[in-house]
């Protein structure tokens, strides 16, 4: 990255003149606690005692049995605070926040666990919250909304535009604009301008620092792949942040891949014809967009995987050759789920059972002594409605929407 916030031909900071001064004071505020070794020191402190870091590095012994090809890891994100990555980027923001003497945040949300975090982090250190979230996420999120007010937060619907997560991070920005003085924003993935990519990719960074010395310690070597979902981008460069200098070591990011490609209702920036090089909500990277550069509509089964742009330096990646890039549809990351619910006694999120699925594909024409590892971004207890019809058991959904209105009731 050069000092101007870009990887290669991404990245940047495109802004309007009023919020110079506030991405002038983050960024120096992050700079300093980049240099500072008693920041990251007390970040990880704080982890360890309000989390669940160090994660574990689970051995999927079953999958790997199924397979007959190389040894599944799976790198267990699901059990920190909160079910999700999520916490890792929030609880480092919420320690700049207090240095820079703020006392509200805001967030952006799509599957809902980082505006958990998020409420979750203010409640700790006793920020006021406002979350904007999709009109259309908020209802097929309905549990993680419920905990976020319950923790304190202001959950805003977004009725305009798509009403997913693009929108919520429109609204977002509105907000931070009217609001500088006392608000940061938390951005939840590592999109964004510049210092929002490095800086959520360094709090990241902690999973594969972790997943690295965890199967050094297990194996001896390192794994030949990594797999993580691609939506923003954030629990993918945690993960292959400790991995980037390997050479040897593949890094494999999964898009949606929706009801396939060829239907145009996918969120595939990398991977599709669908996407160009454009500039859009303060930052370069690919974004879903016609000819006119109008973004397009998304569509994924995976609510926080259904953003219109990605990470800049995950396009860095592929520009450069470092990461491959594939698709999982809805149909293939359903039966993905199942089978690891079913024989792994593991329940991802849907975002994260994109991983599993090229990972799947691949562990079989691999040999036995070789390793490969599943970041499992979150757990699937958010997903549970969506799942519930997936799994065509519409007596169980209807009673989980019995219980759920009566809890709200």
């Amino acid at each position: 990255m050069n000092h101007n916030g870009y990887f290669s031909d991404f990245g940047g900071a495109f802004l309007p003149e009023i919020l110079m001064a506030t991405f002038d004071e983050l960024t120096t505020a992050f700079k300093n606690a980049k240099a500072d070794p008693n920041f990251w020191r007390e970040y990880a402190t704080l982890m360890s005692t309000y989390s669940c870091r160090p994660t574990p590095l689970t051995l999927a012994e079953n999958l790997t049995r199924h397979f007959g090809g190389a040894r599944i890891y799976v790198k267990r994100e699901d059990l920190n605070h909160t079910g999700a990555h999520k916490a890792n980027n929030v609880m480092g923001q919420g320690l700049l926040v207090k240095r820079m003497g703020k006392t509200r945040v805001i967030a952006e949300t799509g599957a809902g666990q980082h505006g958990v975090a998020t409420a979750t982090m203010a409640a700790r250190f006793g920020f006021d919250c406002t979350i904007y979230m999709g009109e259309v996420d908020v209802e097929r999120q309905r549990p993680n909304v419920f905990w976020m007010e319950q923790l304190g937060a202001e959950v805003i619907p977004v009725k305009d535009g798509t009403r997913i997560l693009k929108d919520a991070i429109n609204e977002a920005f509105r907000d931070w604009v009217s609001n500088m003085d006392n608000t940061h924003y938390v951005l939840g993935t590592a999109c964004g301008p510049h210092p929002f990519p490095e800086m959520v990719a360094w709090f990241q960074s902690i999973i594969g620092q972790e997943a690295r010395a965890q199967v050094l310690e297990r194996e001896g070597k390192l794994p030949r792949s990594i797999y993580a979902c691609v939506g923003g981008g954030s629990n993918a460069m945690g993960i292959f942040s400790g991995f980037l200098d390997d050479a040897t070591v593949e890094l494999v990011g999964v898009e949606a891949g929706g009801r396939g490609l060829d239907t145009g209702a996918h969120a595939s920036r990398l991977c599709s014809g669908d996407a160009a090089i454009g500039v859009a909500q303060g930052y370069k990277t690919y974004f879903l967009q016609d000819a006119e550069g109008q973004m397009k509509e998304t569509h994924s089964i995976a609510a926080g995987l259904d953003y219109v742009g990605v990470s800049p330096i995950l396009s860095h990646l592929k520009e450069t050759g470092r990461a491959r890039f594939a698709v999982a549809t809805d149909r293939e990351v359903v039966e993905a789920m199942r089978l690891t619910i079913r024989r792994e006694g593991l329940i991802p999120a849907l975002e994260s059972a994109h991983a599993f699925v090229q990972a799947f594909k691949d562990a079989p024409n691999m040999a036995p002594d070789e390793v490969i590892i599943i970041n499992q971004s979150g757990r699937g207890d958010k997903d549970i409605f969506t799942v519930a019809d997936a799994f065509q058991d519409p007596g169980w959904r209807e009673f989980i929407i019995k219980k759920a209105k009566q809890y709200h009731a």
